[in-house]
């Protein structure tokens, strides 16, 4: 067999932290359905358990980067991709169950419409009926940084019943199945080592589309994700995760309004949400909004410089709509929380279809 060069490599990325239990029950459909495809690489975070062991029982064929330490998800990721050479990079949860096809619909999305970041369908692996809290069927975001999904608005899921199976253009693909174009991976800079999990991708979706590029979500490729495998969803450290990081990405790359006005005000929705928190009983969960905004304001400097940096980047990288153009594809120009707490709109269908910004 002639070896795939690198130029045309697809290397599926599997980052593992203490996850033999998941490794047992997901590598093997990886291993099948990538065969022919991809090549598949096991990055360790530092494991302590046997989970590398196993590979190397079970799987000797499978390529290992072994990491000293946990640097958590986006430096994790960022070590272990600078070791391996590909033309495309599948970023690919260790609790995420595959299907047979389902690289190539994806693959030739990117090459033929110009996608740089695409994700496939992603359903829940406990309930495969259901969209997964982390995607679904591709990612948008509201005027206030407030993130959401086609197929899942804060904790309604919706069945899949082929309602979004076409290709489209999303703001922000999951970090669960991430397709990559390696070159724009590297160029930007990678995942923000700073935001260590959760929100990473978005922040890496947003500085791409920051310079031109295209964010999509492929209708013709699905994967099962069991999700919650290291955090779940109450976790007051995922809580102070997604507080934190997203004000992180806010301050780092929103450029169309004033930082300081836009600032203030998510900064008084999030004291409403850690008040409501606290008013359901869960002093664990306002805490960690307090804390995630206490170390927000020892950051603020750092990001407010990466802020600087990225402008001045997007005004020196031509892209194909103009230097300085950003491509805002998939933002949505309402409030989702006035949408969904007082609208009662629910599921994506029933949003403002015109309060969209216009796909490029």
């Amino acid at each position: 067999m002639i070896p795939v060069q690198p130029s045309e490599r697809t290397v599926v990325a599997i980052l593992n932290w203490n996850g033999l239990r998941h490794l047992q029950a997901y590598l093997p459909s990886v291993v099948e359905h990538s065969e022919g495809d991809a090549d598949v690489v096991v990055i360790d975070n530092g494991s302590t358990d046997d989970s590398m062991a196993w590979c190397s029982k079970y799987y000797p064929e499978i390529q290992q980067v072994l990491l000293k330490e946990n640097l958590g998800f986006a430096g994790g990721y960022n070590a272990g991709l600078q070791q391996i050479e590909a033309k495309t990079y599948v970023l690919l949860n260790s609790d995420v169950r595959t299907t047979p096809n389902y690289i190539p619909p994806v693959l030739h999305m990117m090459a033929t419409e110009g996608y740089a970041a695409c994700q496939p369908m992603i359903c829940n692996d406990a309930d495969p009926e259901l969209f997964e809290y982390a995607g679904a069927a591709g990612g948008y975001i509201d005027r206030h940084g407030y993130t959401f999904c086609a197929g899942r608005i804060f904790e309604v899921f919706e069945s899949n019943l082929g309602q979004y199976d076409s290709n489209r253009e999303v703001f922000w693909a999951s970090g669960a199945a991430l397709f990559m174009d390696a070159k724009a991976f590297h160029l930007v800079g990678g995942l923000d080592a700073d935001f260590f999990a959760h929100m990473e991708e978005i922040d890496l979706c947003w500085r791409l589309k920051n310079r031109g590029y295209r964010v999509g979500v492929c209708g013709g490729s699905i994967v099962y994700h069991l999700g919650g495998g290291t955090l779940q969803k109450t976790s007051p450290f995922k809580t102070y995760l997604n507080f934190r990081n997203n004000l992180f990405l806010l301050v780092k790359n929103h450029h169309r309004v004033s930082l300081y006005p836009m600032l203030f005000s998510r900064l008084v929705l999030d004291g409403v949400a850690a008040i409501k928190f606290l008013a359901e009983g869960s002093g664990t969960l306002f805490l960690a909004v307090i804390r995630a905004h206490r170390d927000f304001y020892k950051m603020f400097g750092v990001m407010r410089k990466r802020r600087r940096l990225e402008v001045q980047s997007i005004r020196e990288t031509p892209n194909k709509f103009g230097v300085g153009t950003l491509n805002y594809a998939g933002w949505y120009k309402r409030s989702i929380l006035i949408d969904y707490f007082f609208l009662k709109r629910h599921t994506f269908k029933e949003l403002d279809s015109s309060a969209f910004e216009p796909l490029r």
